[in-house]
């Protein structure tokens, strides 16, 4: 399950574009943060998650946090600004068992194209003539459609599909999208299929008529978007990258504790059978003049620092690549051991914790402020390297202070279950 955010110029308080996204896993599905730079390319094919494409003779710098068995990617951006991030929805159309996973499309349409629009066509071109398919998970079967938004620093997009049908609709203002459809009867743009529908079909609704209702409620979408949308809409022409930090870390029920979260979270902590998801990693995009990818690159927002990316500048070694076991060489399982640790006594320790990740994040906001637009490109990755060190420090100085206590019965269970699948002991 998934969150995406986008605040348009006009709704900013600096008058640039903010996209946000919380990139909701099963909890051992580690996500990997990666620079690939532009490249060249001989071969006729490449190969996706599942099947082969077309490729192209050169394809675009591009800075990815993907699941670690997935070509495709979650969200990123490329060279050029565009930023694209999908959620999962689920409709009435059959999903094929294998094909075009949503998050191959993303890394696509980063790869080959410049703008919201061009990459909005790309997009929409695949689905016409290639549909999607695929399964979404590794560790079960999940099948689902898409629905993305697609920004570049002047434009952004939101884009809903069932099947081959899809509509589209240029923000305006705000916009944010779950695991739910969201277009009714406004777009700007559809599918003939879709046009034909609304032609036959006194009021119709694209949301509506395509919603599976059964996956569509449990999954809780339309509760995580009415939320992300109301905040959104609260600090119209006012919103700035703190606040986008804000709303990813947030949990709808305060004091939060972990074993009484919900899948309205939109920080979400795994919980079982009736919370199968955990926020694997969350990225937030500030696109100007001079673009600004700020990735978390760990799980569980209100336990992470966002850190400044620069695709000019690249990424630092962050150690072994993560897979579904626990590797301490690995940058995200170093950190998800901790989290993993902390929740088991969250509530005794968050409100310290907190005041020690808002400090450096405000410091970290205020150098990338002040070189912004001046540095090189040395300069550039050596704050992001900083910031990921500071980042560090501070897991090693709360390991000492964070004892393992005993979780609730059920909740323990289902964490001993996960725990045992990544090989990962206490």
């Amino acid at each position: 399950m998934c969150d995406v955010l986008i605040a348009t110029p006009s709704a900013t308080k600096n008058r640039e574009m903010i996209f946000a996204k919380n990139s909701d896993r099963e909890p051992n599905e580690a996500q990997i943060l990666e620079f690939i730079p532009r490249k060249k390319h001989e071969a006729e094919k490449v190969k996706l998650t599942y099947v082969e494409f077309p490729q192209v003779r050169e394809t675009y710098a591009v800075l990815l946090s993907r699941p670690w068995w997935m070509w495709g990617a979650e969200m990123g951006a490329n060279e050029f600004g565009l930023t694209i991030g999908n959620t999962a929805v689920f409709t009435k159309i059959k999903v094929p068992k294998t094909g075009i996973l949503g998050m191959d499309m993303i890394r696509l349409a980063l790869e080959r194209t410049k703008t919201s629009r061009e990459a909005l066509e790309f997009v929409i071109s695949l689905i016409e003539n290639y549909g999607q398919g695929g399964n979404g998970s590794y560790g079960h079967k999940l099948l689902y459609h898409n629905s993305f938004i697609i920004a570049d620093p002047k434009e952004a997009w939101v884009l809903e599909t069932a099947g081959k049908h899809w509509v589209a609709k240029k923000v305006e203002g705000v916009y944010s999208i779950s695991n739910a459809l969201t277009i009714e009867d406004d777009w700007d743009l559809a599918s003939e299929s879709v046009e034909r529908l609304a032609k036959e079909r006194k009021g119709f609704s694209f949301a509506k008529y395509f919603s599976d209702k059964f996956y569509t409620h449990f999954a809780h979408g339309r509760e995580r978007r009415a939320f992300t949308y109301k905040k959104l809409k609260e600090k119209e022409g006012e919103i700035t990258l703190e606040y986008m930090m804000q709303i990813l870390r947030s949990h709808q029920r305060e004091p939060f504790e972990p074993a009484n979260g919900s899948m309205r979270d939109i920080c979400m902590h795994y919980g079982g059978l009736t919370r199968p998801s955990q926020t694997a990693s969350s990225q937030i995009s500030e696109l100007g003049r001079i673009n600004v990818h700020w990735f978390t690159g760990t799980s569980l927002p209100c336990l992470s620092l966002f850190k400044p990316v620069y695709i000019e500048a690249g990424l630092p070694k962050l150690g072994d690549e993560p897979t579904n076991e626990f590797n301490p060489k690995s940058y995200w399982w170093r950190f998800e051991a901790f989290h993993r640790k902390f929740q088991t006594s969250y509530k005794e320790h968050i409100e310290e914790f907190s005041r020690d990740i808002a400090e450096i994040q405000k410091e970290l906001i205020e150098n990338e402020k002040e070189i912004r637009g001046k540095a090189s490109k040395e300069e550039l990755l050596a704050l992001t390297l900083s910031a990921f060190e500071e980042e560090a420090k501070l897991l090693e100085m709360w390991e000492s202070k964070v004892g393992i206590k005993k979780l609730p019965l059920l909740y323990g269970r289902v964490w001993k279950k996960v725990n045992a699948k990544a090989k990962l002991k206490f």
